[in-house]
């Protein structure tokens, strides 16, 4: 009957949409609401929606809740907006929601909602998510604790930092000097060290470069954040962080180089796409020569065409496939139109100099236009792993 109430025929919608509303009562309503919320998406497929609307808010309170710890995320939205709306969760249920789930339009709903009840504090503050945290932070500037505020301007997510400065500003606080001390101590936190990074300023730039040497890798991959932060980039400074044992150093690193890319070595980067290297530094490596340019991505690109590392095989075939189609073969250099004949190779199975082999399970298959031609690429059958 739900899905006939969206039927594209007026009289079988019109006879099911009687019906259901014959039937559909705080039990059904229950049972028959996700069914009704996938249906609510189609053309003509709010009258059911409505019908349910109507039920649940007669219903009482507790014919709610099974809605509320459903496993459908859909559904958890609709009661969670409907109990908001009707006032039939108390501040504290709210806040423990907020805090709960993992749902962030759940989180965000349900903490505005819980407002700045001091009941709620404690449980908002204590929120594994963003959402909840950075809803607790801000009831502290109605209630006038600017001081707790600045416990949390060195968490973890940035929206929290944010708003913690918000706070102690409003109560005539300067964060920057604290997160200046803190950075300082040898005990520092990388939330205060990115935090140093969003409200100072380039003289802070000193500060943060000590920090690379710090023993902490989370402060490490900080420090670099926050200097790409400020625009504060030296290749030769930064260059070392891409052997750094941390994946999370290397990534921040990657990230500060890639405008300057051009200037680090492209053979010493190839030579870190090697099998044998930890994968964050190949992908380090990959998006690094990415930034070079077309002859130096398909140099990198057609070794990795029979890679077992499936994002970087992926990643090699796109780059094949673009350069293939944008350049036109009479206009192709000498080595690009090398390169693309390796990789039409490659899909004949044929050994490459270097040691490629055949595309094998790959993403993509290279279809050759001719002899010792790249042609395009097409997509291959699914793989299973």
């Amino acid at each position: 009957m739900v899905v006939r109430c969206a039927d594209w025929a007026e009289p079988v919608r019109s006879r099911a949409r009687e019906v259901l509303a014959e039937i559909l009562d705080a039990g059904t309503a229950v049972a028959l609401a996700p069914m009704i919320l996938r249906v609510a998406d189609r053309y003509r497929g709010g009258h059911a929606l409505g019908l349910l609307d109507g039920v649940l808010r007669r219903a009482p309170r507790e014919r709610l809740a099974p809605l509320l710890v459903s496993g459908d995320r859909a559904v958890r939205r609709y009661a969670y907006r409907m109990a908001v709306e009707e006032g039939s969760l108390s501040p504290v249920e709210l806040a423990r929601a907020a805090a709960g789930d993992d749902d962030a339009v759940i989180q965000g709903r349900c903490a505005e909602a819980a407002g700045a009840h001091a009941e709620v504090l404690e449980i908002l503050l204590g929120g594994r998510n963003p959402q909840a945290r950075s809803a607790g932070v801000t009831a502290l500037r109605r209630l006038g604790r600017p001081e707790r505020a600045v416990d949390f301007l060195a968490d973890r997510s940035a929206l929290v930092r944010a708003c913690a400065r918000y706070v102690v500003r409003q109560h005539g606080i300067d964060p920057l000097p604290w997160y200046r001390a803190r950075c300082a101590d040898p005990a520092v936190e990388p939330g205060a060290v990115i935090g140093l990074a969003e409200c100072g300023e380039r003289a802070d730039a000193p500060l943060l470069w000590t920090l690379l040497e710090h023993p902490a890798p989370g402060v490490r991959a900080r420090a670099v954040a926050g200097l790409r932060t400020l625009d504060v980039t030296d290749v030769r400074r930064l260059r070392p962080l891409l052997d750094d044992p941390a994946p999370g150093v290397v990534g921040e690193a990657t990230l500060a180089l890639l405008p300057s890319a051009r200037e680090l070595p492209a053979q010493w980067l190839l030579s870190r796409l090697d099998a044998g290297r930890p994968r964050w530094e190949r992908v380090s490596a990959w998006r690094l020569l990415d930034a070079h340019g077309d002859v130096v991505r398909l140099r990198a690109a057609v070794p990795l065409l029979g890679d077992a590392d499936v994002r970087l095989r992926a990643w090699a075939e796109h780059a094949v496939r673009r350069v293939a189609r944008r350049e036109p073969r009479a206009l192709r250099s000498a080595e690009i139109a090398a390169l693309l004949d390796r990789a039409g190779a490659v899909k004949r199975g044929k050994a490459l100099p270097g040691g490629g082999v055949g595309l094998g399970r790959g993403g993509c298959t290279l279809d050759a236009g001719g002899e010792g031609e790249y042609g395009v690429m097409r997509d291959a059958e699914p793989f299973s792993q």
